[in-house]
């Protein structure tokens, strides 16, 4: 095949995509850190970094997010690491189902699902009251960071669930039958063998519940909890001003984390060997489990899936709440809820379409001409627009608004007395940048499916490249694209650390700002709810297709 590697519109697609990464990722972020740095003069300084460690309240701050974090990693990991292993080794009724429901917290945004455990679970919920009624005690799960950690424990342990189911379906079945010959049973071949197998699987997906719950801004000031890092470099922001160094300095230590945490999930796979001959599925035996056992398992999950979608049933409830204070059930139903999201939030609804659609199909243009550049081309340093894109996961959403913000401080629309950062454009933009490398992902998987052949086959009876591609290829990756721009819009939806900052007016609000303003008083959680239902069926509806549409272009694939 004709290679591209001096074809002119490879490289100009290659410094177009680089000039956007260094406009809306690495400059931004690179403005960040050098404030974090520099003092009134300009003169570098570690004076900022010296106030940050010597207030309590930052120091308090810095613990907090780390023992949260770390907490919920571990809570996640008992709820995930028992439901993957039983869902995939063990045969019984509903393991698909039952990994269904599991992944169905990641579609309600976690400070959603916040404001509906506190009326199951919170002082006066509903778990409380007949725990109070009947036995005369109560368990409070919902105060302060006990209760952040049970929010974000449940709503992010889907990423390891993920991940672990995945490592442990690929894990060859001989090996496990063979340390049963040689004894290992139980709880031993769990921990001597299926688990340190299946070591990558969960390492990846426990350092996304750390960054994610590390990042977390709405869900601590939803539960009025401050003392967090993400909530202080907010109100630093909001309060202080763009100018304050210590909300930069928070940022800075908010990236070190999460870059932090992924390289260690990384460094601690290093050196090891966790090949195997042959994937599980040929040989993989799904053992039995004894009636007692059956008992035990099943009794063991129902209570974990009630705890991990009672966000889903308390969100419901709650939109369809005439009065519901100090019971364990609403007083009265009503659907005026739903007219007042209706009659007022709109515009909200329109412009999530909006937002997350520009953004979603920003996220695919960018992520397929990242693809067929690393994988069809020879350009020098190509994989490097990979890299690039990829570290966007370890950018917080609030440290972007920042960088943005100031970035484009006292910046105009060309032709206009408009400011920059007063219009929607940089809320469509953070969130392209945001969700760039799941749709990146989903190109790389849907361009790899294409066997090079139907390209030079195309070029050989005389088309031109942008007619193969558009003719051809597009085509035959439609799936993987449309799964790429699902899955960025549907993420997109529940984005609100940067919402907060580069929200300039209610009528730019997208429904993510509208649900957290809507919760922040206890008249306006009713319309809340109702508009995080809406949240909610849009992202599940999203998800669903997401899955469609993958499912089409797997079928679909070319075989090389």
């Amino acid at each position: 095949m004709r290679r591209a590697s001096g074809h002119a519109g490879a490289w100009i697609a290659a410094g177009t995509i680089l000039a956007f990464l260094l406009a809306f990722l690495l400059i931004p972020v690179a403005l960040v850190v050098y404030t974090a740095f520099v003092d009134e003069t300009g003169a570098l300084t570690w004076g900022h970094f010296d106030t940050f460690f010597r207030q309590t309240v930052f120091r308090e701050a810095l613990l907090n997010s780390l023992g949260v974090s770390l907490a919920s990693v571990f809570f996640a990991s008992l709820i995930a690491v028992p439901l993957a292993y039983l869902t995939v080794r063990f045969e019984f009724r509903g393991a698909l189902l039952i990994q269904t429901l599991g992944v169905l917290p990641l579609i309600m945004p976690p400070f959603v699902g916040a404001v509906a455990l506190q009326l199951i679970f919170g002082r006066s919920g509903s778990v409380n009251l007949l725990l109070n009624e009947h036995f005369g005690f109560g368990i409070p799960l919902m105060e302060g960071l006990v209760g952040v950690t049970f929010v974000e424990s449940i709503h992010y342990f889907p990423f390891i669930l993920l991940n672990l189911v995945a490592a442990m379906r690929n894990i060859d079945g001989a090996m496990e039958e063979a340390a049963m010959n040689l004894g290992a049973k139980g709880w031993s071949l769990f921990r001597r063998v299926v688990f340190p197998l299946a070591m990558p699987g969960f390492l990846a997906g426990a350092a996304l519940v750390f960054v994610k719950v590390f990042d977390d801004l709405g869900t601590p000031l939803v539960m009025g909890v401050t003392d967090m890092l993400a909530p202080q470099a907010y109100l630093r922001i909001t309060s202080v001003g763009i100018d304050d160094p210590l909300g930069y300095v928070i940022s800075v230590i908010m990236i070190a984390a999460s870059v932090l945490a992924l390289w260690l999930a990384a460094r601690a796979m290093k050196g090891r060997d966790y090949a195997t001959l042959q994937k599980g599925g040929g040989t993989l035996r799904r053992r039995q489990l004894r009636p007692w056992e059956s008992l035990l398992a099943y009794g063991w999950i129902g209570l974990v899936l009630l705890i991990t979608l009672a966000p889903h049933l308390g969100i419901l409830l709650m939109s369809f709440a005439k009065v519901w204070s100090f019971s364990v059930l609403p007083d009265a139903y009503t659907l005026a809820h739903y007219a007042t999201v209706v009659g007022d939030s709109g515009r909200m609804i329109s412009n999530t379409l909006l937002y997350c659609g520009l953004s979603a199909g920003l996220d695919v243009v960018i992520g397929t001409a990242i693809a067929y550049l690393i994988l069809r081309t020879r350009l020098p340093a190509r994989q490097w627009l990979d890299y690039l894109a990829s570290a966007a996961l370890a950018i917080p959403g609030l440290v972007l608004a920042i960088g943005y913000l100031r970035m484009f401080k006292g910046v105009n629309l060309p032709g206009t007395d408009t400011p920059v950062v007063t219009t929607w454009v940089l809320i469509m933009i953070a969130y392209a940048v945001r969700r760039l490398p799941y749709a990146l992902r989903s190109c790389m998987a849907a361009l790899q499916q294409v066997h090079v052949s139907l390209e030079e086959a195309a070029l050989n009876l005389g088309a031109t490249r942008l007619r193969t591609i558009r003719r051809v290829m597009m085509p035959l990756m439609m799936g993987g694209l449309l799964a790429g721009f699902v899955t960025s819009f549907i993420t997109a939806a529940v984005e609100l650390s940067a919402t907060l900052l580069l929200t300039s007016s209610q009528s730019q609000a997208p429904m993510s700002y509208g649900i957290y303003l809507y919760m922040q008083s206890v008249a306006g959680r009713g319309p809340g709810a109702a508009l995080g239902v809406l949240a909610v069926l849009v992202v599940g509806v999203g998800t669903y297709f997401s899955h469609r549409f993958a499912e089409r272009s797997r079928a679909g694939t070319v075989p090389s």
